[in-house]
C-alpha cells in the first residue's frame, strides 16, 4: 500500500474486504479487526469534529436545556418517589443528581462512573430537572406548590395513556452524541435507586450536528420545518414570557425557573403522506421546501394573516396550523417549543409509532400552552393527522448558581 493510501485511511469497500478475508476467527479474536478499527478511527491527534468538545455550563440563573440549541439526541424521563421517600430523601436525590449532572456536562466522569462515555467529550450535554404536582403532597410541601402548576385540562381528541403521563420528578437529557445521552440517563437512574423509580421514559432525536452546510431549522417527521416562529432569546420580552421573574413568598424558589409542558404526539404519517404537497402546505400554512409562509417571503418572513391570493381567498387558510397557533390569534400567548422526534417501531396495524416529543416552555402554562391548545383542538386542520397520547406538566426551578448548590435547594431546604 502506498503511503498516501495509509494516511488517508481506508474506504468502506476495502474495510469489508479485509474483514471478509480475516474470517470469523480473526474478527472475534482481534488482530486484523483491531488494526482496521484503529485505522478507521483515524490519527488520534486529528479530531474529526469539535462537536464533542462543546460544553454547556450546568450552573447559572436558569437551568440549561431550555434556551440551549436542541441537541441531536434526547431522553425525557419521569420518576415517582418510592412509598417511604419524603422531603429529606428527595433533597438527597437532587443533590446526587445535580452533582452528577455538573460533572458530566463538563466532560468529567461522575462518582461511581460506569465508563460508558469515558472516551467522549461533553457533546453539549444538558440535564434539566422539574417537579410535578404530585411531588408536593408526597414531600409535605403542598403550601409551596406554585399556583401556575395547574392540573392539565382535557382537550378534545386527547387519547392519553395515564401510565405515560404526569410524574413526581422529571428529567430532560439532551446531547449531540447518543452514547453520552444514554450514559447520563443510566447514571441518573442508578442515583435514584431506593428513592425514586422510573414512571415513564421517552427517547427522541433531531438532526445531527453538522449534517447540513449551515445551521437550519429542524424538520419534523412530516417533513415540515418546525420551530421557525419560536420566540428568540434576543426579543425584549423573551424572559418575561418564558421565565418566572420576581417570585416571592412560598414561590420564591421558582424565581428564574419555567414551566415545561410535555406531550407525546403521534403523527398519522401514512394518512399525511397520502396528501399531495400543496394540500400539506395549506394544512400547515407554509411551503414545505423553504418553510416560507404562504403569504410570501422566506422562512423568517412574518406570516401575513391578512394576505389574499389572486382569487381573493386567504393566502394562509383560516384553519391552517400557523394561523390558529399564532400569538396574534391567541391574545399574544407565547411558548418556546423545544421538541424531539421519536420513532418507536410500528403498531399492530402496521402504521409507524412515530411523531413528536413535544416540549413547550413558558412562564405561565395557562397563558401559554393551555390557551393555544384549546384553540388548536377546536380549529386546527393539522389535528386530523395527530394523536395526543401522553401529557405532563412540570415546575422547573431556576438553576443552581453556586458551585456548591443543587437544583431545588431553596424548595427542599428550610
Amino acid at each position: 500500500m502506498k503511503n498516501s493510501d495509509a494516511t488517508r485511511g481506508i474506504t468502506r469497500r476495502r474495510l469489508l474486504g479485509v474483514a471478509g478475508g480475516a474470517g470469523a476467527a480473526g474478527l472475534l479474536g482481534g488482530g486484523v479487526a483491531d488494526a482496521v478499527a484503529r485505522r478507521w478511527a483515524g490519527p488520534a491527534e486529528t479530531p474529526l469534529t469539535a462537536t464533542g468538545a462543546t460544553a454547556v455550563p450546568f450552573h447559572g440563573r436558569h437551568q440549561a436545556g431550555i434556551t440551549t440549541p436542541p441537541q441531536a439526541w434526547g431522553h425525557l424521563v419521569a420518576f415517582d418517589l418510592v412509598p417511604d421517600a419524603g422531603r429529606p430523601e428527595a433533597a438527597a436525590l437532587m443533590r446526587r443528581w445535580s452533582r452528577a449532572a455538573e460533572a458530566m456536562t463538563a466532560g468529567r466522569p461522575p462518582e461511581g462512573d460506569n465508563q460508558i462515555a469515558l472516551d467522549a467529550g461533553p457533546c453539549s450535554l444538558t440535564v434539566t430537572f422539574g417537579f410535578g404536582r404530585t411531588f408536593f403532597g408526597k414531600t409535605g410541601l403542598e403550601d409551596r406548590m406554585p399556583e401556575a402548576l395547574v392540573e392539565m385540562p382535557p382537550f378534545p381528541g386527547d387519547d392519553l395513556d395515564r401510565s405515560r403521563s404526569d410524574g413526581d420528578l422529571w428529567v430532560q437529557i439532551g446531547a449531540d452524541d447518543p452514547l453520552v445521552a444514554v450514559h447520563a440517563l443510566r447514571v441518573l437512574q442508578r442515583a435514584a435507586s431506593g428513592t425514586a423509580a422510573v414512571r415513564w421514559q421517552m427517547n427522541g432525536f433531531n438532526r445531527a450536528r453538522g449534517a447540513t452546510e449551515r445551521p437550519r431549522t429542524v424538520r419534523n417527521l412530516m417533513g415540515q420545518i418546525d420551530g421557525t416562529a419560536n420566540p428568540d432569546p434576543s426579543d425584549p420580552d423573551f424572559d418575561a414570557k418564558i421565565f418566572v421573574g420576581g417570585a416571592t413568598g412560598g414561590e420564591a424558589w421558582m424565581d428564574g425557573g419555567s414551566y415545561a409542558v410535555v406531550r407525546r404526539i403521534r403523527m398519522l404519517l401514512d394518512h399525511w403522506e397520502r396528501l399531495p404537497v400543496d394540500r400539506q402546505e395549506r394544512v400547515i400554512g407554509r411551503r414545505k421546501d423553504t418553510g416560507a409562509p404562504l403569504s410570501g417571503g422566506t422562512e423568517t418572513t412574518p406570516a401575513d394573516l391578512t394576505a389574499t391570493g389572486p382569487d381573493g381567498t386567504l393566502a394562509i387558510p383560516g384553519d391552517a396550523h400557523i394561523r390558529v397557533a399564532a400569538p396574534a390569534s391567541n391574545g399574544g400567548a407565547t411558548m418556546l417549543r423545544r421538541s424531539f422526534s421519536y420513532h418507536d417501531g410500528h403498531r399492530d396495524d402496521g402504521a409507524p409509532d412515530a411523531g413528536l416529543l413535544f416540549v413547550a416552555w413558558q412562564a405561565d402554562p395557562t397563558e401559554g400552552f393551555i390557551k393555544v391548545q384549546r384553540k388548536l383542538a377546536g380549529g386546527d386542520s393539522l389535528s386530523r393527522f395527530l394523536k395526543h397520547e401522553s401529557s405532563a406538566m412540570f415546575a422547573v426551578p431556576g438553576g443552581a448558581e453556586d458551585p456548591d448548590d443543587y437544583v431545588g435547594r431553596s424548595l427542599l431546604e428550610p
